[in-house]
């Protein structure tokens, strides 16, 4: 009996020390996750940033791009 106590009790500790590894690992591959976000956001920003910029210093050549784009999707969505 009392060898079925101890090996009861130590598949107890084992579980309960993966279940403390399993949140480590979760907590871990969420700060991973936000970090990537964040970084995806400021690289959004940049992006925007620039077009922006590029925008302001060429307004004849961004309007003829988006009037070509438009163009484009037009004649690609009617077919």
């Amino acid at each position: 009996m009392a060898t079925q106590k101890s090996e009861t009790d130590e598949l107890a500790a084992q579980i309960e020390a993966i279940k403390a590894e399993m949140q480590n690992i979760s907590a871990t591959m969420g700060r991973i996750a936000e970090k990537g976000m964040h970084r995806a956001q400021d690289k959004a920003f940049e992006t925007k940033e620039s077009a922006e910029e590029a925008i302001k210093q060429n307004p004849l050549q961004a309007i003829a791009i988006a009037v070509g784009l438009g163009l484009l999707i037009g004649i690609l969505t009617r077919r």
